[in-house]
């Protein structure tokens, strides 16, 4: 029998799968990875966030603030706002670590709670408030995210890399100032529900300090009505979403509470 040779029925050297269809594999393969890590970094997020000690948030802050307190702080309207906030913290708001409020000179009409018990309030949002009373619901808003730990859960699957670069290899390396990058402060967002627990801590705070809630209310219709307005500094909105309930939640909780509206305390001169 005479052996005859013949080409083979495919070229061996490629494959017989179609390019197109192992691009989407690996593709898919590849989201699948990502979609995993997220969730997981998620409930890495829910389980580190209440364990962080108040030192450790201290550590991260370092690296944080820097760069969202990069402006000018006014050391006497600071130490102002500090008595004030003292006090609230002494008599009416039991928080986990002492906080300290820092004012910076921004055309921002805005306020935040950053990690290590820090609460930044930019100088523009001042001017907008007539009343202690205004004045006392912002801190008092802002020591509400502190008291649930928003603010770190705002910063998300980020924190738990900068946690673990941070533990790992301390606050100066450069994964925590990669991290660092990537958190930014004045960018946070709350959730609905976030917000009302916050604005409900505020409104206790307030009628513990006055026994009136009187201020609330002021406090947001002036804001509301600057940011309907498109005033271009208004951005207490933005990392404090209005939500269209959100004031007859106050209203709401003001009447459960039994709390009432009474004559406001107004700024002294100089503020």
């Amino acid at each position: 029998m005479q052996f005859v040779p013949r080409q083979p029925d495919r070229n061996v050297n490629i494959t017989p799968t179609s390019a197109i269809r192992e691009f989407l594999v690996l593709a898919g393969g590849l989201m699948a990875i990502v979609l995993v890590l997220y969730l997981l970094l998620g409930f890495a997020v829910e389980l580190l966030i209440p364990r962080l000690s108040p030192r450790f948030e201290q550590v991260l802050a370092s690296s944080l603030l820097s760069k969202t307190m990069s402006g000018k702080i006014d050391a006497e309207k600071s130490q102002k706002l500090q008595s004030l906030l003292d006090r609230l913290q002494e008599h009416c708001a039991r928080l986990p670590y002492h906080c300290t409020v820092k004012v910076i000179d921004s055309p921002r009409v805005n306020a935040l709670a950053a990690p290590g018990g820090t609460i930044i309030v930019f100088s523009s949002l001042l001017d907008e408030l007539s009343s202690e009373n205004e004045l006392t619901f912002v801190l008092g808003h802002e020591m509400g995210h502190f008291f649930h730990r928003d603010h770190l859960r705002g910063l998300g699957r980020g924190l738990v890399f900068a946690a673990i670069s941070t533990a790992l290899f301390g606050p100066h390396n450069q994964a925590s100032r990669l991290a660092a990058r990537f958190l930014n402060l004045t960018e946070l967002r709350f959730s609905r529900q976030q917000e009302t627990a916050a604005d409900h801590f505020a409104l206790d705070v307030l009628h513990c300090t006055y026994g009136h809630v009187g201020g609330a209310l002021i406090f947001f219709k002036k804001l509301a009505s600057m940011h309907h307005s498109r005033y271009a500094g208004v951005s207490f909105f933005s990392s404090h979403p209005l939500f269209p309930e959100r004031m007859q939640d106050l209203q709401d909780y003001c009447r459960q509470q039994g709390f009432h509206n009474g004559r406001v305390t107004p700024l002294p001169e100089g503020w």
